[in-house]
This record gives C-alpha cells, structure tokens and sequence, in this order.
C-alpha cells in the first residue's frame, strides 16, 4: 500500500528539517523602527534573527498586543554582544516593555536590563538558560505533558505501553519529565536511548516489540533526514502507530501530530503584555502556554492501521491528510 509518508518526501524532509534547525540558524543587524500609532506605549522588540519563525511570531503579538503602541524592532542577527548595545540602547529609551523573541535576544535582555518589564518568546526551555529574574516571564514552545497525554488518551483510548527514543544529552530531562507524569493518565512510558544515528535502527526495533505507539520528540540525534522516513515506515509496517510533533510529520505518515503555531506563541504573548501594561498581572510571573495548540491526523495511516478517529473529535482536528 502506498503511504502518505512516501508523497511529497524531498519537500517534506526538508521542512521538518528546517523546523529541527530553526533556533540554531542565527544570523545581526538593526531594523528600522516601526509605529502601530503614534500614541500610547512604547514597546521594543529585540529579535535575535531574521527567521521567518520570529517573524511569524512578531506579525502575531502585533494583532493582540496593547493597543495604541509604537514598536520599534531591532535586530541582533544572532551577535549576542550586538545584542547587549541594543539592549543597553533600550534601557535608556521610554520603552514600557521589551519583547525578545528568541534565545540570545532574552540573554542580551536578561544581562542589560533590570527595571523594565521583558516578555520573551520562541525560546526552547527557556528555564535550562535561566531566564527567571524578578523582571521576565514568557510563553513557552512546549505543550504541557499533561495536555499532550490527555490528548493521546482521547485518540487512542485503549493506549498504555509508548515508547521514546531520545540522546540522554538532549532530551532525558523531557523524558524525566514524561515519566513522572505518564502514570497519572494510565500509560507506561519508556525511552530507548540513542547516542548516535547508528543506534538508532536496533533501538527502533526494541522499541517497535515493545511499545503500543511510537512518540517522537524533537531531537537531532534520532530524527535526521535520513533516519525519519525509516522510522515512519518501520513503525507502520510494524502496526505501531506514531504521534509525532509537527504537521510534517503526520504528511509524512504519523498518525497524529500535537504542534504550535508560532503565530500563536504571538498572539500569546500579545495578551500577555496586554495585562503586564494595563496593569492587570505583575512581574514576577510564571512563564504560560499556549492556549491553542494545532493537531494533525492522516486518515490513510489510520485506516492502514485499523485505527477509528472518534467523530467526537472532529472539532480538535485542525488538518487531515
């Protein structure tokens, strides 16, 4: 039977690709400011990049954000010492708030100012890089395990045994984290762990025998382009259904994917600030999530398996392949 993994392959590998190596492509610069109105706040956006990502992020905040806001956008293209004259630039400005959207732009943030409010976002664990001073607060990329595994739960009711495979450098922390949270929703989880891409054929079959289903988690160690389009159809021929994490993935032949648009992250944060501003909330703040996550599921993988999508849960799916 021909998959939907095997359409559109070159394409699709090199989009989920692109999304695993999008927070290391960092390129510097500024832009030139920008005004959503001539009167109200003053709000400054410090990008690490020119990433369409950030972009999509930014073009988000903007349609939530506080009303009556002058931005002004500067761009660090990935020099973090740019990044600290920036932020110095900023700290003497009447900014009210100051969005740093990814990595080193929250580092820059985080070293030179102190007495502003800073919302940051587009940042993969920003807790690892410990951005928690009494001044920052963000959203985060992730979706919540609890939500992640109710989820799972409410497309594959009978679901208990999932298997991971992760580089204990990369990813053992979210599989700790996965672990301890698994036996509150029924299910028992166990990681399989691959230390290099040679691992990862003999690891994917110990996996296969032993596990109900297949989740996979960003890691550049286990997904590459070579080895995803061998993991999908390992795990299909094997009647193991795979959730994976990016709508790529569920064209490429995983049954259901839970993603984040990063639109969204904006709009997110646009809200967010919105409080910070109004007066609303206070820093310090716990970082927040995403409200709205995306979940893909291709029907040709599942009626392969023999898995029926409850019509239930129509109203959840936001794409279909």
């Amino acid at each position: 039977m021909t998959l939907a993994f095997r359409c559109r392959k070159g394409s699709s590998l090199r989009s989920l690709h692109a999304w695993l190596l999008s927070f290391a492509l960092i390129a510097v610069s500024c832009s030139v400011p920008t005004q959503a109105d001539a009167a109200g706040v003053e709000i400054a956006i410090l990008r690490s990049s020119d990433l369409k990502a950030y972009n999509d992020a930014i073009e988000g905040f903007k349609t939530t954000g506080p009303g009556g806001t002058t931005y002004t956008e500067y761009d660090l293209r990935g020099d973090l010492e740019r990044g600290k004259q920036l932020a110095r630039k900023i700290r003497a400005s009447d900014s009210a708030l100051v969005v740093a959207v990814g990595l080193k732009a929250a580092l820059a943030a985080k070293l030179e100012i102190v007495d502003i409010p800073v919302l940051y976002m587009m940042i993969l664990d920003p807790l690892k890089h410990r951005l928690n001073a009494d001044n920052m607060t963000g959203v985060l990329l992730d979706i919540p395990m609890d939500r992640q595994f109710k989820i799972m739960r409410a497309f594959l009711p009978t679901l208990r045994r999932i298997g991971i495979m992760y580089d204990p450098d990369k990813t053992a922390p979210k599989l700790k984290e996965a672990e301890s949270r698994a036996p509150t929703h029924a299910f028992q989880l166990r990681g399989f762990p691959v230390q290099n891409e040679k691992e990862t054929p003999q690891q994917l079959r110990a996996l296969l025998s032993e596990s109900e289903v297949l989740w996979l988690v960003p890691d550049s160690t286990v997904l590459t382009d070579e080895s995803i389009r061998f993991i999908l159809e390992s795990a299909v021929a094997q009647q193991v259904p795979v959730v994976g994490f990016s709508s790529e993935l569920t064209r490429l032949g995983a049954l259901l994917s839970m993603s984040i648009d990063y639109g969204e992250v904006g709009r997110e944060a646009g809200l967010l600030a919105k409080r910070i501003v109004n007066g609303e909330q206070q820093l310090p703040l716990k970082p927040v999530s995403v409200q709205r996550i995306r979940i893909t599921v291709n029907q040709k993988t599942a009626r392969y398996l023999g898995v029926t999508i409850p019509k239930e849960l129509d109203s959840l799916i936001d794409e279909t392949y």
